[in-house]
């Protein structure tokens, strides 16, 4: 009985740890060579990744994620020839770290050529470091190390018969002189000849690590922003249909058709040529962007300074020219022959009177095309085509449905004045949105355009916005404002309300809806308003500590500091002791430099004041990063009881106390604890709600409660 109970015991406690661990290792690596000429080689190292886990590229811009990076120790027996092959990486805007991140998915494979420099046998060794993330959490950077046996130079059939024979002279010659030689008494004679054995190259035994589990499908995301920019596409369309070269066609263009002929079946068929051509002019523009340029070109459009540059001074061009000062007009005798070729009539002058539209009305949607190609500038090729797809598609649906629906035509608004007032507004929404192409040469060039800067900027336009809107600034081509309509109140209503929204900015809020259309925050930010405001309702600590609601002053307070005047500890021991002097309960925070996650909570959900007010008031607070290399004193080392390994630096430490404590090796991590060390509640990862962080940290206070009355 005793012998069943144990053992059903000793199952319960491995399907538990089973089912809880959480030590990932999603990525695994590969090492081959490949031989190149007799001097030569290859060495190829690949990564393969989990679904929904990617690496860094091997160039990330200061104070991003860990780059994936490779060191080679250097020796007399190779030197390394050229540099680093790498694969083409995927570049996405980050909101969490404000700049362009490459990054690798599913696979990568780098290679690098080797020279050697004498003909004997070698080995190349080094190390490469890489860190990798999924959409919720980011685990701390791993170090491989790895190893490449190398053959020396292969020898000629003839160099190596040439060997053999030089041997088998030099062995007659020495026996020879052997047997010439008297010998002593009650020695023996031994006999001996070389032997020349080829060395062949043989493939290294790949090193992996282990693959464990997964959270989501990183490739849908692809997918999902496919779709989405086709309907921000369609909607940029149907917002087109609104300027003044575009909108006086549709009553126009419509009412061709139904006279034309007298047969309305016919009519309408022409019609829906005339919006099926638009779609397929438009479209076929987005295919020859794809085709000419390629994924690769079209990706560069996102990453250089310069290209960023124009495409704002493109944006400020037609701002101006929708502000009124000078019309965008293509060459008379481009519209004029494909006008002629519309007066034939049938199936092929609806074609080319869709062709008119399209060129009449470049001057009001050049800014909506441009926009929607520039952002395609992902190097996906098939983005330019579906954005380009879905903006036709606003206007096929449009002329198509009134040709097929005339009577509707008479319940549609008059043109007027109020078409100009829509380019007007329009104009000003393109100038605000150009600010974005900004960013690149600022960062890039250095020239210190501040968040701040940016805010203002935007305030200013939205307030002018506000008061063009009232009447209180006309334009050229602007009709007199007799009376507001509704939709123009609340076009108002929004300007003003957006530059309100604003105005916090100025002082390091977070503006978490525009966030990636501005650069990082500055100093002058949230964090000295907050602690400023909340001095007076911080626990003072016992003694003279000069640390506000802390008992001493927190070790690596020179290194790290927390955001929002948050104040806490950065090393395990210190802030339970703490937490014990208070008698509080402990919020210990696994984090990372560059963890994006981490960064996503901190940004969208500590700001808020009622998590902010808990975090403050209600728990000590303990963040320890994994990714810090900084070296320990070697009295401060710690051998690990998950690994064996000797920690050596802060990272290394932390992240051995995360697995060896809970069994997990994720960031973001947030576990709620009493001053003992004892886990309150589950711990989280990756939580956006406000609410349900609000939930965790209210629940962590009442077992707390529970526990220490």
């Amino acid at each position: 009985m005793k012998k069943v109970l144990f053992s059903t015991l000793f199952l319960l406690l491995a399907f538990l740890f089973t089912t809880n661990s959480q030590i990932l290792q999603p990525v695994k690596w590969s090492f081959d060579t490949k031989k190149i000429n007799n001097e030569e080689f290859e060495l190829i190292l690949k990564s393969e990744m989990d679904k929904g886990w990617h690496i860094y590229g091997t160039d990330i811009p200061k104070g991003g994620p860990i780059p994936t990076s490779f060191k080679f120790n250097p020796s007399e027996d190779y030197e390394l020839a050229g540099k680093l092959e790498m694969p083409k990486a995927i570049e996405k805007y980050d909101n969490a770290f404000e700049m362009d991140l490459r990054y690798f998915n599913d696979n990568a494979k780098f290679k690098q050529r080797v020279k050697m420099k004498s003909d004997k046998p070698f080995q190349v060794t080094g190390e490469l470091e890489y860190m990798s993330c999924d959409d919720r959490r980011c685990l701390p950077p791993e170090i491989v190390e790895f190893s490449f046996n190398l053959p020396g130079i292969e020898k000629t059939r003839k160099e190596k018969n040439k060997e053999v024979r030089l041997a088998e002279e030099s062995s007659s010659l020495l026996k020879t002189k052997e047997e010439n030689t008297p010998s002593d008494p009650g020695k023996s004679r031994t006999e001996s000849s070389p032997t020349i054995t080829p060395i062949d190259s043989k493939p290294l035994v790949s090193s992996s690590f282990q693959e464990t589990q997964t959270l989501k499908v990183r490739g849908k995301e692809d997918s999902i922003s496919l779709w989405t920019f086709f309907f921000i596409a369609l909607g940029i369309g149907f917002i087109s249909l609104l300027t003044p070269c575009v909108y006086p066609m549709i009553p126009m263009t419509v009412t061709f058709f139904m006279n034309a002929s007298q047969n309305k079946l016919k009519a309408r068929l022409q019609a829906l040529v005339f919006g099926l051509s638009i779609i397929f002019i438009y479209t076929v523009i987005g295919v020859l962007v794809s085709a000419l340029f390629g994924a690769d070109m079209i990706k560069q459009v996102s990453e250089h300074w310069i290209t960023n540059l124009i495409f704002f001074l493109l944006f400020a061009f037609f701002a101006i020219s929708f502000f009124g000062m000078f019309e965008l007009v293509l060459p008379a005798s481009v519209t004029n022959k494909s006008d002629r070729h519309a007066d034939r009539g049938g199936y092929v002058g609806a074609f080319f009177m869709a062709l008119t539209l399209v060129l009449v009305s470049f001057s009001c949607t050049a800014p909506f095309v441009g926009g929607i190609l520039v952002e395609a500038a992902t190097g996906q090729v098939i983005k330019p085509i579906v954005g380009m797809f879905g903006f036709s598609l606003a206007f096929g649906i449009v002329f198509t449905i009134l040709a097929f629906f005339p009577s509707w035509l008479n319940k549609m608004p008059r043109s007027g004045g109020w078409l100009n007032s829509v380019k007007v507004v329009l104009a000003f929404l393109i100038l605000a949105i150009g600010m974005k192409y900004l960013l690149v040469p600022n960062q890039a060039l250095g020239w210190g355009i501040s968040r701040e800067v940016y805010i203002a900027v935007w305030m200013v336009l939205f307030t002018l916005l506000g008061f063009y809107l009232l009447g209180k600034i006309k334009f050229t081509h602007d009709s007199p404002l007799e009376h507001i309509a509704v939709p123009r109140l609340l076009l108002i209503i929004a300007s003003f309300t957006f530059v309100l929204y604003l105005f916090p900015g100025l002082f390091g809020a977070p503006l978490k809806a525009v966030s990636g259309y501005l650069p990082s925050e500055s100093s002058w930010d949230l964090d000295e308003i907050i602690r400023e405001s909340t001095q007076n309702i911080s626990v003072v600590s016992p003694g003279n500590s000069n640390y506000s609601g802390l008992c001493d002053e927190p070790k690596y307070s020179d290194r790290y500091d927390l955001p929002y005047g948050l104040k806490g500890y950065f090393d395990y021991e210190q802030g339970l002791a703490c937490a014990k002097k208070l008698n509080k309960p402990v919020f210990l925070d696994v984090k990372g430099y560059a963890c994006t996650n981490c960064k996503v909570i901190e940004k969208n959900v500590w700001s808020d004041p009622e998590v902010l007010k808990r975090l403050q008031n209600d728990y000590v607070i303990i963040a320890l990063y994994v990714d810090d290399n900084h070296e320990l004193p070697e009295n401060e080392w710690v051998t690990s009881t998950f690994d064996g390994k000797v920690k050596k630096t802060i990272g290394r430490k932390n992240t051995d106390l995360q697995i060896t404590h809970f069994g997990v090796n994720a960031q973001p991590y947030y576990v709620l604890m009493d001053n003992n060390g004892n886990t309150l509640t589950p711990a989280i990862g990756f939580e956006p709600d406000i609410n349900d962080y609000i939930s965790f940290l209210d629940k962590g206070i009442e077992e707390f409660r529970k526990l220490h009355p």
